[in-house]
């Protein structure tokens, strides 16, 4: 009674259109630019995470037409599909062990390796880079952990007393869970690494000079109060790249420890995504799977966001 009600305007949301194409028309070359990025994201990464979605909640084996089964899918993975618990359980390890050990690894190397001259950082940097895209690094492993006396491992134990007959490494469940530790948190020094080297080349000098004079005593100080405020989107990068890698254990479970690994010791959601996508064919199944997986990614991944602060 005391206030006029307000009419909608419903001229608004047209400004806002006409606004917005005029914008795009402005920024045409812009658009163009980004265009082929945004074709292959939407073609590779949006649309396939979208018909995985739909497709979990389906039953569909690549020859017959999918057919609707609602939370069937999700039902079966969390109540009656033991060797995934077996599995989300090797994940969730491999994820909290890997994840911050090789991200803090990551950072301490290239900033040790930073310190060094020129010509030797750019060997080094190699050096740590090359594992990530050497495709022969499972041979050196096998090698080092081979289950016959011809291993290096087994060969040297055997020649010193320290046992009788050689270890299955990769198969006995006492030792191949921590050996692909080790072999993965080797191999994800790499390209996280190689995005803190190139951090810690872009900081501007004038920011050391100036803490110098505000007070900062020794490299350790320069550290915590210029280096790592300076390096978040770097340490972001890194966060993300690491996430992928823990998260995504899995061929290296089935190159070295077999598939199926003894007594599913090494089962990981990508080991059975792979088994029920590749081997078995149930596709609508692989989809919860993968869908479940992709979520824990986002979680964690926000997670991570909020606790580096990088967009502070």
């Amino acid at each position: 009674m005391f206030f006029k009600k307000k009419k909608k305007d419903d001229r608004l949301p047209n400004e806002n259109v006409k606004n917005t194409w005029l914008e795009i028309k402005k920024n045409k070359s812009n658009y163009l630019l980004v265009a082929p990025y945004m074709l292959i994201f939407l073609t590779f990464t949006v649309i396939p995470v979208i018909s995985s979605m739909v497709l979990s909640f389906t039953y569909f084996n690549l020859l017959e037409f999918p057919e609707w089964r609602g939370w069937l899918n999700y039902q079966r993975l969390f109540l009656e599909d033991d060797i995934f618990m077996i599995g989300l359980k090797n994940t969730l390890m491999f994820a909290f062990i890997l994840g911050p050990t090789s991200y803090v690894l990551c950072f301490l190397f290239a900033w040790l390796v930073n310190e060094l001259p020129p010509k030797i950082r750019a060997f080094m940097t190699l050096l740590f880079y090359a594992p990530s895209i050497c495709s022969s690094v499972y041979t050196i492993w096998l090698y080092i952990f081979s289950g016959d006396s011809t291993g290096l491992v087994n060969s040297y134990m055997l020649k010193w007393g320290w046992i009788n007959t050689p270890i299955q490494f990769f198969t006995n469940t006492s030792y191949n869970v921590a050996i692909i530790i080790v072999i993965q948190l080797w191999l994800s020094l790499g390209t996280s690494f190689l995005s803190f080297i190139a951090g810690f080349q872009s900081l501007d000098k004038s920011y050391f000079e100036a803490g110098a004079i505000d007070g900062i005593k020794n490299r350790f100080q320069e550290l915590i109060y210029i280096t790592i405020p300076e390096m978040r989107p770097q340490m972001m990068f890194g966060a993300v790249m690491q996430i992928a890698s823990s998260f995504g254990v899995g061929a290296i479970c089935r190159t070295l420890g077999g598939f199926p690994s003894t007594d599913y010791s090494l089962r990981t959601i990508e080991t059975h995504i792979y088994d029920y996508g590749t081997t078995r064919y149930e596709m609508g199944y692989a989809s919860a799977i993968a869908f479940l997986l992709c979520i824990m990614m986002i979680v964690t991944r926000n997670l991570m966001a909020k606790l580096i602060r990088v967009d502070d």
